[in-house]
């Protein structure tokens, strides 16, 4: 009998939600950087055996909406809910437990299997953790509570062990060498923005879009075409940097890290480009492909 099913994570910002699914599929899908709100769209990665198809969904971080782009960032959170045949709750050894309680209280009336992931212990004693399961099981009495570490890969293989028993017998979703639902010019996009989320301070790397106008992909090369977009003109200056070296610099190490993950030769052009306001346009966060109401 073959099983598959939607193994959906969620959780608040900055918990390890990205850096886990990385772990549990073996391929590098999601931006995980140290910056909160890394992830703005829904990521499946899809884990394929003989037997077995696992489709994992990264998610964005659970936050209460500032702005449109926020707003469509929870309902890829929430989406997460309703189609899930088994939820990864992440939360952390440092957050508390009481955050999001409408969030929180739809978690609590799923009828699907919930495995409360507790990541990062590696940075706790055992007497607080102790606490911190008794928090959780109180806020998620059916939850079953997992600690782990994403950084040590410490468990990693229990919670694997724990979805495929729970995952339901179904024939695949999807074709057995396929490992995303995303297309190619959505990780040129990932990547090229991980690079300002790391190398950008405050509010520059969240005021950021990245479009990929050109992709032509050859036998042993691909060219591209990119252009970031910024919300004001000042940001435009500081994205640039003096004599362009700061996008040089993003320029260079998406280069890189693209390579790496399409395994041929890169060449990248990128060009910045204001869009005033977009993040609170409804008509641009559709053309950027985000999800609204």
């Amino acid at each position: 009998m073959h099983k598959a099913g939607f193994v959906n994570i969620v959780g608040n910002p900055n918990v390890g939600k990205s850096t886990l699914m990385n772990l549990f599929v073996g391929e590098r899908i999601s931006i995980a950087t140290f910056k909160a709100q890394t992830t703005r769209h829904r990521i499946m990665g899809i884990l394929n055996t003989d037997d077995m198809q696992i489709v994992f969904s990264d998610t964005p971080g659970v936050l209460k909406p500032n702005y449109k782009l926020q707003e469509s960032m929870l309902n890829f959170s929430e989406s997460a809910l309703v189609d899930a045949d088994i939820l990864l709750y992440v939360t952390d050894a440092i957050e508390k437990a009481d955050k999001h309680a409408d969030f929180m209280e739809k978690v609590r009336n799923l009828k699907v299997p919930v495995l409360l992931l507790i990541n990062k212990i590696d940075l706790t004693n055992q007497e607080n953790l102790v606490k911190l399961v008794e928090e959780w099981h109180d806020m998620l009495p059916s939850a079953e509570i997992i600690p782990v570490s994403a950084k040590a890969k410490f468990n990693i293989d229990v919670v694997m062990k724990r979805i495929r028993e729970l995952l339901p017998d179904s024939p695949p979703y999807f074709g057995k060498d396929q490992w995303t639902d995303k297309p190619a010019r959505f990780f040129v996009t990932e990547i090229i923005r991980e690079k300002i989320l790391l190398y950008y301070d405050k509010e520059i790397p969240y005021s950021v879009e990245v479009v990929v106008e050109r992709f032509k992909e050859e036998a042993k090369s691909i060219h591209i075409n990119a252009v970031i977009y910024v919300e004001r003109e000042s940001q435009k200056g500081i994205i640039i940097g003096h004599q362009g070296k700061a996008l040089k610099k993003v320029a260079t190490e998406a280069r890189k890290t693209l390579e790496h993950f399409f395994q041929k030769s890169i060449y990248l052009e990128t060009f910045v480009k204001v869009d005033k306001d977009w993040r609170s346009s409804d008509k641009e966060l559709k053309n950027f492909g985000y999800q609204l109401d």
